[in-house]
């Protein structure tokens, strides 16, 4: 992150783009390095230790040896560690253009309390700016330690094996796709793919902000920055390194810090127009009492211009309120939301109306058996034991679920006569007797008669008939998520209206609807009625948010004043058009951001009014004569130093 203070009163285009362009920390055009803290640390304290000595010497001891030469000779060595950066920077911003910037102002109060004498209240002012800086640069730092973790979390090089298990080491950026990566425990995952072996254990924090192990079986995709935790196991490539989910998430995450907030953008053009007003103001406080006060003594007059000029640098603002911003995004980081821009924690505070789509949002996208009903006749276990093997003929999502609702294939089950009847179901014989396994339309094709009222039954109906007879049914839905119950408790917790739409059939969203309490829900909806819908939505509510996963939710999510992806399992499409991504895919993570969002934001205006009403009082007193350089020192960094603390109060909070 680029030094906030540079920011101050800066008119350069340059300043705007390349801002916060480097996480890493190694790009500043500031004079003064934030994140090399050991370059502030020792001209600070030299110049401490001088000014100590100084003033003991100045004001407790006063030896006679202690002439104005001496103490001049004493102070200027105190002040040039820590003011000469400043100076030269005053100096390169004035070659660009910028006159007024903050270093123009420090550098012509210190230069001219130098010039009537007042040589500690000079050397104060730039050591406590240092100081600063140093404070800055550790809150920098630790606000980008959660981001920065990111970029530590894919290898630059992979072991390869070839078809004859001859390992080979690859720079991540060769690898081809198709090509399989040997992990070994402990080992950090460098590009997305897909598990190979039976079964392995990976810590996939880097990428969810969640350390609990995720098991993941054969064929199950493995995402860049997930670590290797038991086993050695191999990965089929299917993404290059640079295509992959968390180059994605790196890429928002460098981007999201040269968005800014309105309120960012507010105090910015403010302070272009507010500094020159005040340089003005302090030359009429040095010159307009001559025209009639009695006694005018231009020092005393200088000096309080002086102290005027010091007040009214607003570092407090520069400073902390880019850093409450970044400090709101690190922290979000670091529970697995990434937000695209400080504007997106300003927007989504004020959030109103929370939509969201109902597969894999509020549902864990996977079907699974809800119900069996079978006729206490037939044996329950036989049946299904005959179902589960004659479905896995099926590449279908419900074979899949009666599959993991059942179990392992009980391998003495041999069909004969397997057929799939499009858009019916599966028929197969079995030591010469029949099974049939599909829709209802199933049984009416080969006169099973029944007395099931299909259309009472919310969720897909497979039904089963064997021997020619009528065994029953299974239901089979997409399960709510854990989470779902606790995220619509959140959110009615903080006022915010919820809205399902969905493209899934309207009597199963109007269940889970029901289930979750949502009043409003939404079903058999086409991508372009979610559209409509929202539309609706964003006359009546101020701020709409939009949460979705599939490639259909882009529009809607792009539509919104907010969107919100699920990353686990999105699509990239909608990831990509997010303003907001969820890691993990818990839906408790929407009033999360939302708190994390408002945090934010309250700390940011508690700075905003910090500054403004120590700096407003301090100006007066400075003005009318009843400040000195010392209370302009703290008012202008002590101001400052209280409102970075504040800033990163939100990396330490939980949530």
């Amino acid at each position: 992150m680029k030094n906030a203070h540079s920011q101050c009163c800066s008119n350069s285009t340059e300043d705007e783009e390349h801002s916060h362009d480097n996480l890493e920390g190694h790009s500043h055009d500031h004079g003064l390095d934030t994140d090399n803290n050991l370059a502030l640390f020792g001209p600070a304290m030299g110049s401490f230790i001088l000014l100590a000595i100084g003033i003991v010497l100045d004001y407790v001891l006063k030896p006679d040896w202690f002439t104005e030469t001496f103490r001049l000779v004493l102070y200027t060595f105190a002040y040039i560690p820590v003011g000469y950066p400043v100076l030269k920077e005053a100096f390169q911003s004035i070659k660009k253009g910028d006159v007024f910037s903050e270093f123009f102002l420090m550098g012509i109060a210190t230069l001219g309390a130098f010039a009537i004498g007042e040589f500690p209240e000079g050397v104060a002012v730039m050591l406590f700016y240092t100081i600063g800086e140093l404070f800055q640069g550790l809150a920098v730092t630790r606000a980008k330690a959660n981001i920065k973790s990111l970029l530590d979390s894919r290898p630059d090089e992979v072991t390869v094996i070839d078809a004859q298990n001859n390992a080979t080491v690859l720079k991540a950026t060769d690898v081809s796709i198709g090509q399989i990566m040997q992990l070994k425990p402990g080992e950090k995952v460098a590009l997305d793919g897909i598990l190979l072996s039976e079964k392995s254990s990976f810590n996939t924090s880097a990428l969810t902000g969640e350390s609990v192990p995720d098991s993941k079986v054969k064929n199950e995709s493995i995402l860049a920055g997930m670590i290797n935790l038991n086993s050695v196991s191999h990965v089929e490539v299917t993404a290059k390194f640079s295509d992959s989910k968390l180059s994605h998430i790196l890429k928002m995450v460098r981007d999201a810090t040269s968005r800014k907030a309105p309120t960012e953008l507010f105090i910015t053009k403010f302070a272009k127009i507010y500094t020159p007003i005040v340089v003005g103001l302090a030359v009429l406080i040095t010159f307009i009492p001559a025209l009639f006060v009695e006694n005018y003594i231009f020092n005393d007059w200088l000096y309080r211009a002086l102290v005027f000029l010091v007040i009214s640098c607003p570092c407090a603002l520069v400073i902390s309120i880019p850093l409450g911003y970044f400090g709101g995004i690190g922290a979000a980081s670091k529970n697995g939301i990434l937000f695209k821009g400080s504007n997106f924690l300003d927007l989504i505070a004020q959030v109103n109306h929370v939509v969201m789509d109902k597969t894999g949002t509020m549902t864990e996208g996977v079907f699974k058996v809800q119900e069996v009903n079978f006729n206490s006749k037939f044996d329950k276990n036989e049946i299904l034991a005959l179902v589960n093997v004659l479905e896995s003929q099926s590449s279908h999502p419900v074979a899949t679920a009666i599959h993991e609702h059942v179990g392992t294939l009980n391998n003495e089950i041999k069909f004969s006569n397997v057929q799939e009847l499009a858009g019916l179901g599966l028929k197969g014989t079995f030591q010469n007797n029949e099974l049939l396994v599909g829709n209802f339309k199933l049984m009416d094709a080969f006169s099973i008669t029944h007395e099931v009222n299909v259309d009472a039954i919310i969720f897909t109906t497979i039904a089963v008939a064997y021997k020619n007879e009528f065994v029953g049914y299974l239901t089979i839905s997409d399960a709510i998520k854990f989470e779902a119950q606790t995220t619509i408790d959140a959110l009615k917790t903080l006022h915010i209206k919820t809205t399902l739409l969905s493209g899934d059939k309207n009597a199963v969203v109007q269940k889970v609807a029901q289930t979750l309490g949502i009043k409003n829900a939404f079903g058999d909806l086409l991508p372009e009625d979610k559209v409509t819908h929202l539309e609706q939505i964003k006359k009546q509510d101020k701020i709409v948010a939009f949460v979705g996963d599939g490639v259909n939710d882009a529009p809607v999510v792009a539509l919104s004043d907010i969107g919100i992806a699920m990353g686990g399992l999105g699509s990239d499409a909608t990831i990509e058009t997010a303003d907001v991504v969820i890691q993990d895919d818990n839906p408790n993570k929407i009033p999360l951001a939302i708190a994390i969002g408002k945090k934010t934001k309250q700390i940011v205006w508690q700075n905003i009014t910090l500054a403004f009403v120590v700096k407003g009082l301090v100006l007066i007193l400075g003005a009318g004569g009843l400040a000195t350089m010392w209370e302009a020192v703290f008012a202008d960094v002590g101001v400052a130093l209280l409102a970075i603390l504040n800033a990163i109060r939100i990396q330490k909070m939980k949530f």
